[in-house]
C-alpha cells in the first residue's frame, strides 16, 4: 500500500519539469481522441436537422436519439471513472476509442432511424468515457502553473470539433449524406487509436496503485526528454501517509463537498450544451428556415466553441476557477436572457455566438480544467466519472424536457430553463468553491 508521500515525489519531480516536447505530444495524443469523440458528438446538431427535413425521423425520435446517447455515456462516463482508476489511464481511453470509433462506422450504415438509434448507445458508451479520461489525465502530466491554460487548450481542440462538424455538416448533409459525417467520426477515432498505443502511463496513477518500478521507468523515459542539468530540483511536499482511498470516500467528508461540485458544474453544462446548443439547426428549421440557411447560421454561432476555449486559455490561470466560473455563468445568464428580446436572425445569430462562447469558456473553466482537480490520483477518475455521469442523467431528461418547452413557449421556454440553471450555478460557486489555481494536485488534496 502506497503512501502520500510517495505519490507527492513523482508529482513534485513531474512538476518540475518545464512545457516541452514530451507535453505538446502528451497534448495532441488525448486531444486527437476527444476531438473525434465531440465531432462525433456535436454532428448530432445538423444530422438530426436533415432527418427532420427528410422525413426520416421527427422531434421525438431526434428526442430519443439524444436520450440514448446519454444512456450510453452515462454508463460510459461511469464505467470509465472506474476502469481508469483500476486498470489505468491508458488503458480505459484506448477501449473506449476503439468503442465508439466501431459504432459509428456501423451507423453511418443504419438501415433505419431505430437502428441509428440503437448504433448511437454504443457511440454514447466509448464518447462518454472519453471525456472524463482524457480531461482527468492532462492534469497529472502538466505543471501547476499552466494547469489551467493546457486543460484549457485541450478544451479547445476538443471543442473546435464542434465548428468542424457544423461546417462539414453544412458542406456535406445537403449534398451527399448524414451518413458520411458518422463515418468521418468512426474512421478518424480509429487512426487516434493506432497512434496513441504508445502513450505513457501516468507515473502518479501507477504511484497510486502500488506499482513503483512501472512508475520509476515511466518518469525516467519522460525525465530523458529534458536537459537533466537545468531541471530545478523537485519541491519538497510533505504528505502523512495514508490508505488507498474507495469509492465511498467521494460520498464522505471531505471529498463530498467536491463531488457536489463537480456534479453541479456537469449538470449545467449538460442542460446549456444539449438544451440548447444541439438544438439550434433543429429550432430554425422549425421556425421557417430551410436545412442549409439553418446550418449556415449554427455554423457561424459554433465559431463560438473554440474562441470560448482560447479566452480559457488565457485567463484560467489568472482569474482563478471558483470566480471564474461563477462570473461566466452570470454573463451567459445575461446573453441568454438578451437572445429572447432578440428582433432578428442577425442579432440572434449575434448572441447565439456570444452565448456559445460563454458556454465553452465555462466548459474550458469548469469541465476540463476545474473538476478534475478536485479529487485526489486515487479517485480522481471516479470522481470525475460519477460528476461527468450525473451531468448525463441531466441530458437524459434535458431532450425530452425542451420538446414540452419549445411546443408550450417556443425558444423562450427553452431559454427560461437554461437562465435558470446558469444562475443556480453562481451560487452554488460562490457558497461552496475552492480555489485551486497554480496549486498542484497534492496541494489541492490537502485544503
Amino acid at each position: 500500500m502506497q503512501t502520500g508521500a510517495s505519490t507527492a515525489d513523482i508529482g513534485a519531480r513531474l512538476d518540475r519539469l518545464p512545457i516541452g516536447g514530451f507535453h505538446k505530444r502528451i497534448i495532441w495524443l488525448i486531444g486527437a481522441g476527444m476531438f473525434f469523440d465531440s465531432f462525433d458528438i456535436y454532428l448530432a446538431g445538423g444530422v438530426l436537422g436533415a432527418l427532420v427535413k427528410s422525413g426520416w425521423s421527427n422531434i421525438a425520435s431526434n428526442a430519443s436519439f439524444l436520450s440514448m446517447t446519454f444512456i450510453g455515456m452515462l454508463i460510459g462516463a461511469l464505467a470509465a471513472g472506474y476502469l481508469g482508476d483500476a486498470r489505468g489511464r491508458k488503458f480505459s481511453y484506448q477501449f473506449n476509442l476503439a468503442i465508439f470509433g466501431i459504432a459509428s462506422l456501423a451507423g453511418a450504415f443504419a438501415p433505419s432511424m431505430n437502428w441509428l438509434i440503437v448504433c448511437r448507445f454504443f457511440m454514447g458508451l466509448g464518447l462518454g468515457a472519453e471525456i472524463v479520461i482524457g480531461y482527468g489525465c492532462l492534469g497529472e502530466f502538466v505543471p501547476p502553473g499552466v494547469r489551467g491554460k493546457w486543460s484549457a487548450y485541450l478544451s479547445l481542440i476538443t471543442n473546435s470539433a464542434l465548428f468542424f462538424s457544423t461546417l462539414l455538416g453544412y458542406l456535406i448533409i445537403p449534398h451527399l449524406s448524414w451518413r458520411v459525417m458518422f463515418a468521418i467520426a468512426g474512421v478518424g477515432a480509429l487512426i487516434v487509436w493506432y497512434l496513441r498505443r504508445k502513450m505513457p502511463e501516468s507515473p502518479r496513477w501507477l504511484k497510486s496503485r502500488g506499482r513503483d518500478a512501472e512508475a520509476e521507468r515511466v518518469m525516467a523515459g519522460i525525465e530523458s526528454e529534458f536537459d537533466a542539468s537545468r531541471l530545478p530540483a523537485p519541491q519538497p511536499v510533505p504528505a502523512a501517509p495514508e490508505s488507498r482511498l474507495g469509492s465511498v470516500a467521494l460520498f464522505k467528508p471531505p471529498y463530498l463537498r467536491r463531488t457536489v461540485l463537480g456534479i453541479c458544474v456537469h449538470v449545467v453544462v449538460n442542460i446549456v450544451i444539449y438544451g440548447f446548443i444541439v438544438w439550434v439547426p433543429t429550432f430554425l428549421v422549425k421556425q421557417g428556415l430551410g436545412v442549409s440557411s439553418s446550418l449556415g447560421y449554427a455554423t457561424l454561432m459554433s465559431l463560438g466553441g473554440p474562441a470560448g476555449a482560447l479566452i480559457g486559455a488565457l485567463v484560467s490561470d489568472r482569474i482563478g476557477r471558483k470566480y471564474g466560473i461563477a462570473l461566466v455563468c452570470l454573463l451567459a445568464a445575461i446573453t441568454g436572457w438578451l437572445y429572447l428580446s432578440s428582433s432578428s436572425i442577425y442579432m440572434a445569430t449575434l448572441l447565439g455566438f456570444i452565448l456559445f462562447t460563454l458556454t465553452y469558456l465555462l466548459v474550458a473553466l469548469g469541465v476540463a480544467t476545474y473538476v478534475p482537480e478536485l479529487f485526489p490520483t486515487d479517485v480522481r477518475l471516479r470522481g470525475n466519472g460519477v460528476a461527468n455521469t450525473v451531468g448525463r442523467v441531466a441530458g437524459i431528461i434535458t431532450p425530452q424536457l425542451i420538446v414540452t418547452l419549445f411546443a408550450t413557449g417556443g425558444v423562450n421556454g427553452v431559454l427560461t430553463l437554461i437562465i435558470g440553471a446558469l444562475l443556480f450555478l453562481v451560487v452554488i460557486m460562490l457558497l461552496l468553491g475552492i480555489e485551486t489555481r497554480k496549486r498542484t494536485l497534492e496541494e489541492i488534496d490537502k485544503l
